[in-house]
């Protein structure tokens, strides 16, 4: 039996573009007992965004406010793009005193992970890589997959999964668990917002990335020095990137195999993670510990906040 929640939403990128999708999210929270505030966060629009830069910021730094009690859970209303345009506008000092302690969840994901990634660094504040309102709870067929998952992440200390899919190199690793959408990382690349993170695991994904614009991203955070300083790299799902005759047979599987031994640290593919329908919710920020090998891998996951 799921505890009756208190969700308020953020608009931090895109404005939701299916009205119905909303609709369904409220009425699917709603019908199962829990509290949703912050619903004008899918209602405004402003050129491609929801609603101008302060806007969109102030959501978040509403947060702060001693005089208004805390949520349960700030759950992004959709990705898209604008998260960046407002990074320089949080209050990472009263983000931090207020919620440093709290136990409080964050979740979304894609360009969400701008965000996510700013709160760790400048913050120190762990979120949730996970489903968000519009594409997720709001699905035409909702995932029982993704909502187990996400209860189950939310309201544990710790967090395990396991998957079947083989591993070409072993691995057994500790580290922060971090990461996230790839395009919106490596755009970080060089700036105050990423996480200065020392012998991680990094988690990435993509969609509607072809395999040369994935391994062009994937090098530039190989470049900048940043996935050597990582004990592992976990690809999650990548669909979406049409083929080009031009490739020439160069796919997905081509780009890995190269990107596995450019790199210098082990790969793991097949985390169940990205823009579809069944997928996990992973903590960012937390103490990860990964094994993998031929039969596949485990991930644990603890030291995060968690409802209870």
């Amino acid at each position: 039996m799921i505890a009756h929640r208190t969700f308020e939403l953020i608009a931090p990128s895109g404005y939701p573009s299916d009205s119905e999708a909303v609709r369904r999210a409220l009425h699917r929270l709603r019908a199962q007992g829990h509290r949703v505030e912050g619903v004008g966060a899918t209602e405004r629009r402003y050129q491609r965004f929801a609603g101008t830069d302060g806007e969109r910021a102030a959501e978040l730094n509403r947060l702060v406010d001693p005089s208004r009690k805390l949520p349960d859970i700030v759950l992004a209303v959709r990705g898209g793009y604008g998260a960046v345009r407002i990074l320089h506008g949080l209050d990472y000092d009263g983000l931090q005193r207020r919620l440093a302690d709290r136990p409080l969840a964050f979740v979304g994901h894609s360009d969400f992970t701008a965000v996510q990634l700013a709160l760790l660094s400048r913050a120190g504040l762990k979120t949730f890589g996970g489903p968000m309102l519009a594409g997720d709870f709001g699905a035409e067929n909702l995932s029982q997959f993704t909502m187990q998952h996400f209860w189950s992440t939310l309201t544990k200390p710790s967090m395990t999964l396991t998957s079947t899919a083989p591993q070409l190199q072993p691995v057994d690793v500790s580290g922060v668990l971090w990461g996230g959408n790839l395009a919106v990382l490596s755009g970080l690349v060089g700036t105050p917002y990423l996480p200065p993170v020392e012998g991680g695991i990094l988690f990435i994904e993509d969609v509607n990335e072809q395999p040369f614009r994935v391994e062009r991203m994937i090098y530039q955070l190989h470049l900048a020095g940043i996935l050597e300083r990582q004990q592992a790299l976990v690809l999650g799902d990548f669909s979406g990137g049409k083929p080009y005759d031009y490739d020439n047979g160069f796919d997905l599987d081509t780009m890995i195999e190269h990107v596995r031994a450019v790199v210098g640290i082990p790969v793991v593919t097949g985390l169940q993670f990205g823009h579809i329908p069944d997928m996990l919710t992973l903590p960012v920020g937390a103490d990860g510990h990964l094994v993998a090998d031929a039969h596949g891998f485990k991930l644990t996951a603890t030291g995060y906040p968690y409802l209870g």
